[in-house]
């Protein structure tokens, strides 16, 4: 068996329902997939047992313990010489491992990452909340698209590494951004992480714009935690969105006191965002709602990314969350 491919699920059956779909259209059929189901109290497995005779599949039930001691889990039962993440709400092309397998014969990397974008099935949400995670100018540049403003960090949304990456560096840590701080560990093990741009999944995210501001926020506040246990590995821009967050706030107030014409700067950009997520997402609708989400995505992410700075940093309370973390072995 080439590839173990590993998904974590916790109470999302529908959405396991339509990867599992997925996968039984997989043009290349040397994978198996390892569910482990985290403690759910909805569980998935009246769909796995739907395929459990179309390719193989190993289902394990845990207790809850987190997304990264469950992918740890199924790394521990897997039979493949290769692991491949994807989170329970993405969805696979049919040729997903075929140009996998291109990709690893051509230009063998013992880590990869690739893309992810919206299926025409998502809803319009979906669709706008993915505009905001991967456009140039919402910073969704450096999460694997076609420029990057940093050194490619795969994510556990299409990420994979080879056993022996897992053999010399563990398993995940449990802790937020833990896909970021795992890309870390393998880079400053030797190894050198590959982007894989024609390697991509479709991926669901959040289903409301509340949802998705809860999600970039505690993003925003594990970039600290990241910068406390890699000295340095903080970029300038990391700290666009907290930039952005200030800047506009008080182009905002000064508009509002002093003049209308401080607004002028806001106003283009967020005019440069719309027809881009019009132009994107072929659809006034869609790049409207866009404009709203890159909104929730860059406010959610800079006020986090604030809130732990001054607490974890200024403060000075986050050196003992650091050496704890620190302390995680990932096993």
């Amino acid at each position: 068996m080439k590839f173990s491919l590993i998904v974590p699920v916790y109470n999302r059956p529908d959405e396991v329902a339509d990867l599992l779909q997925s996968l039984d259209c997989q043009s290349n059929r040397d994978f198996e997939l390892i569910l482990v189901e985290d403690g759910s109290t909805i569980p998935c497995l009246q769909h796995v047992e739907q395929y459990a005779s179309r390719f193989p599949i190993r289902y394990f039930a845990k207790s809850n313990e987190g997304r990264s001691i469950a992918r740890n889990y199924g790394m521990e039962h897997a039979g493949g010489d290769y692991f491949v993440f994807v989170d329970s709400d993405c969805i696979l092309p049919s040729d997903y491992f075929e140009k996998l397998s291109i990709a690893l014969r051509d230009n063998y990397t013992d880590c990869f990452g690739g893309p992810d974008a919206a299926h025409d099935s998502f809803t319009d949400t979906q669709k706008a909340i993915n505009f905001a995670m991967t456009a140039f100018l919402t910073t969704g540049g450096i999460r694997g698209g076609k420029v990057s403003m940093e050194k490619f960090v795969p994510r556990t949304f299409n990420m994979g590494f080879s056993r022996r990456v897992w053999e010399a560096v563990g398993g995940f840590r449990e802790m937020f951004s833990e896909d970021i701080d795992m890309s870390t560990r393998i880079r400053n093990a030797g190894f050198s992480p590959q982007l894989y741009r024609d390697v991509k999944v479709f991926h669901k995210r959040r289903g409301n714009l509340a949802k998705f501001w809860r999600q970039v926020h505690v993003f925003g506040m594990s970039r600290i935690t990241l910068q406390l246990l890699y000295p340095g590995s903080m970029k300038l821009v990391h700290w666009m969105p907290a930039v952005f967050t200030i800047g506009s706030i008080m182009l905002l107030l000064l508009g509002i006191i002093l003049s209308p014409l401080w607004l002028i700067p806001l106003a283009l950009y967020l005019l440069a965002l719309w027809i881009s997520a019009i132009i994107s997402t072929r659809s006034l609708k869609i790049g409207t709602m866009a404009v709203a989400a890159s909104m929730v995505q860059l406010y959610g992410y800079g006020t986090g990314f604030l809130r732990a700075y001054i607490w974890k940093i200024l403060l000075r309370h986050g050196r003992d969350e650091a050496q704890e973390v620190a302390m995680r072995k990932g096993k």
